[in-house]
């Protein structure tokens, strides 16, 4: 890794965040990342923001620390197909009443593996809390367009984001890919959510698209705890039933 310094107005450890992920995505998994002094060294950054850097890649699942040996590369997550549900349907379907609490709504240059799916330019950053029967539940943190939505901060964004977006801009979310690993919750994480430091974590994250177009980027943190989910499975490597005598195949 070559010496090179920080400029613009984007935070330091937002920069040095989005080098270290593309950094670990050409080292592959379980390779180790240089040590926070080098890093210190290389980038002219302080150890504080080397520290805020890693420990953000660290909550979104892309490396993971070995105690006594370093900062690995963290292996790729396995993948289950879910349904396709705003957090308001899943919740109702549930027999809950779903509710929102704002944390931060604002319009900024997205992190790389935000713009790699949105495309370049200004996004909305949106966090919200998200409880269930007034208990929270999951902690959201949520990019999207902005140049498809270029008035978001003029709607109320308590209730069900999905419907608005249909409602206001006639975009419907009709496809995703989502992620789902576990994880810890950390200390900032567990006091939202009202929950013991550590709780384990069902951590989702969803690519949405309206009509193969990129509309949100969202990793959800649910409470282990307070949340399962469902899946129907079926095996798609038996062979096909020879039509019986008499039927028409």
């Amino acid at each position: 890794m070559s010496r090179e310094r920080f400029t613009g107005a984007r935070p330091k450890h937002a920069q040095l965040r989005d080098r270290l992920a593309d950094h670990a995505a050409d080292l592959g998994p379980e390779s180790a990342i240089p040590s926070e002094r080098e890093l210190m060294a290389t980038y002219d950054v302080s150890r504080a923001t080397v520290r805020r850097a890693i420990e953000a890649l660290i909550a979104d699942g892309l490396l993971h620390r070995v105690h006594g040996k370093g900062t690995f590369v963290a292996r790729p997550r396995v993948e289950s197909r879910l349904h396709l549900a705003s957090f308001s349907q899943d919740m109702r379907r549930r027999g809950l009443e779903p509710s929102s609490r704002l944390l931060g709504l604002s319009r900024e240059e997205a992190p790389s593996e935000v713009v790699d799916f949105l495309g370049p330019g200004q996004a909305w950053r949106l966090d919200r809390l998200r409880l269930a029967d007034g208990q929270p539940i999951a902690l959201e943190h949520s990019w999207y367009s902005g140049s498809l939505l270029p008035d978001l901060d003029a709607h109320p964004l308590g209730e069900s984001l999905y419907a608005l977006l249909a409602d206001r801009y006639g975009i419907v979310i009709d496809a995703a890919e989502q992620t789902l690993w576990g994880e810890a919750a950390d200390d900032r994480t567990a006091d939202l959510l009202e929950a013991p430091v550590h709780t384990p974590l069902l951590v989702f994250r969803r690519l949405s698209t309206s009509r193969g177009r990129p509309v949100e980027h969202v990793v959800s943190r649910y409470r282990g705890d307070r949340y399962q989910i469902h899946m129907s499975l079926s095996r798609d490597d038996l062979p096909t039933p020879a039509p019986q005598e008499g039927t028409t195949p």
